[in-house]
């Protein structure tokens, strides 16, 4: 059966997610478990999003719009766009498969950090790309260091602004100074999946950047909205370069319920602002409580933080899991010695850092 497969899917390490709170409770036989492992949004979903559900669920025996038009117009319009410029997608992951399968010739490679979102990598393989990485520096993308590695093959960088697993980010005048005179056939993929939660001053936005560069931004409702179990997300670029993308993107691929959604939840300003008030004050709660334990952590401007456990932090995950927590092991990222942590609601921080003083026998 072996010899059936494809020798690049031989050589691919699947995804690994964060574990569902059903199989925890399932496989320990537990009763309460909170889950702080995926990076989602702890309030729940936007409430415009939920009630656009309910109203579009009688619809479902309707194929979707192919083309988003309502969704798009509305993207659009938010962010001073043409709906030409936005291509949907279910989720990041299918936007990184479709830029991949639109732009990267089988000869040529992709650039990227040594630790950032595995899917860039993962899903590259999987297409029978050559990828190649540059170490973090700091926990930071290196950007001096990327563009001197920039050859001749090199045709995708992708740059995950905020940086999955470290919450660290690359300011303005740094990516501006990297963009620019980069290889005409150089093509930036910028991934702002969490420029929701920001609170610095000088992060830059993509969708101010991508005009007049070789620069495509994706964006998704997966976080700060709320709607990862939807899958949706999208991507902005110039024009001709989405048009090349929508002839690789597949019809309805993204379900009626989640354009309601997304359409809903960009009118829903109330719910960003209380997530995003939610964030900050949960991260500066597990700040100092992490401080007043002695550990080290990754400052972070997502809703996540990378935490030094200062030991096996595999066997820190197991344990946690026993309190009924489930963080997310770092051991695929390379990174032995970390969890990561969403930040969640004042009653499941303070839950993570009681069960964590415990299995690392804090007071």
């Amino acid at each position: 059966m072996k010899k059936l497969v494809r020798k690049n899917i031989l050589k691919v390490t699947p995804y690994k997610a964060g574990k569902p709170i059903e199989e925890t409770k399932r496989e320990l036989g537990l009763k309460k478990v909170i889950k702080l492992a995926s990076n989602e949004n702890s309030l729940g979903a936007s409430p415009k999003a939920l009630a656009a559900i309910r109203k579009a669920v009688t619809a479902v025996n309707r194929y979707p719009d192919s083309q988003g038009f309502y969704l798009k117009r509305k993207l659009a319009d938010k962010f001073s766009l043409v709906p030409e410029n936005i291509v949907l997608g279910n989720g990041s992951d299918e936007l990184i498969d479709i830029i991949i399968k639109t732009f990267v010739e089988d000869r040529e490679e992709v650039l990227t950090a040594d630790i950032t979102f595995l899917e860039y990598e993962i899903i590259s393989r999987v297409n029978g790309r050559r990828v190649s990485t540059v170490p973090l520096k700091n926990f930071r993308f290196d950007l001096r260091e990327m563009k001197k590695q920039i050859t001749g093959k090199t045709k995708l960088i992708f740059i995950a602004n905020p940086n999955n697993p470290t919450g660290t980010y690359v300011p303005k005048n740094e990516l501006v100074g990297f963009i620019k005179d980069l290889p005409a056939h150089v093509l930036v993929v910028l991934d702002e999946a969490y420029d929701t939660f920001i609170d610095v001053p000088d992060f830059p936005r993509g969708t101010e950047l991508f005009k007049n560069n070789n620069l495509i931004v994706m964006r998704t409702f997966s976080k700060a909205y709320g709607l990862a179990g939807l899958r949706i997300g999208y991507a902005v670029g110039d024009e001709v370069l989405t048009a090349y993308m929508e002839r690789v993107r597949q019809p309805f691929n993204v379900n009626l319920l989640a354009q309601a959604a997304a359409a809903a939840a960009l009118d829903d300003d109330d719910f960003l602002l209380k997530t995003g008030k939610s964030v900050l004050e949960g991260k500066y709660y597990l700040y100092d409580a992490l401080r007043s334990m002695g550990i080290s952590y990754v400052p972070s401007v997502a809703n996540f933080i990378l935490v030094d456990t200062a030991r096996n932090g595999a066997g820190v995950f197991q344990s946690m899991l026993k309190e009924g927590v489930i963080v997310r092991d770092m051991q695929q990222y390379g990174l032995n010695n970390y969890v990561r942590v969403t930040i969640g609601t004042r009653r499941e921080n303070e839950k993570f850092i009681e069960a964590f003083k415990k299995v690392l026998n804090k007071k």
